[in-house]
């Protein structure tokens, strides 16, 4: 698995939403496609931020209106994001060196960057187990 690239093992497509939206929209749609993390991106379709599970969770107990602050007052703008041609064996030692459970492939546009995919700690255990049944 660790020759395994991401963009051989990953199908691309990224469930985002905007720095506008309300953390209830983020919320409802991350409940309605059962993920852990929503993509934040501008305008342009950019990377500008990522949405998770816990930081919903966190604007929950800090703030009694949680659910109508907008996911900018909420996201992390630290994303860590790797390049489509990177190992597998690159993503297992970022997520476990950094603590983390997410990726964000992604691909260079100018100074910008756009999210092709995201890569999670299941999506590592999928593969070890492929790996095993050949």
């Amino acid at each position: 698995m660790s020759e395994t690239t991401v963009v051989e093992a990953k199908r691309f497509g990224v469930i985002t939403c905007t720095p506008q939206a309300r953390l209830r929209e983020a919320a409802q749609r991350m409940t309605g496609d059962d993920i852990s993390a929503l993509v934040v991106v501008d305008s342009e379709g950019c990377l500008a931020g990522i949405i998770t599970r816990t930081d919903l969770l966190r604007a929950h107990v800090e703030h009694e209106a949680w659910a109508d602050r907008t996911v900018a007052e909420t996201m992390s703008l630290d994303v860590v994001t790797i390049g489509l041609h990177a190992p597998l064996g690159e993503v297992e030692k970022l997520l476990l060196d950094l603590h983390i459970h997410r990726v964000v492939a992604v691909r260079p546009e100018g100074a910008k960057l756009r999210p092709m995919a995201v890569i999670s700690a299941a999506d590592l255990v999928y593969h070890m187990v492929k790996e095993l049944e050949e």
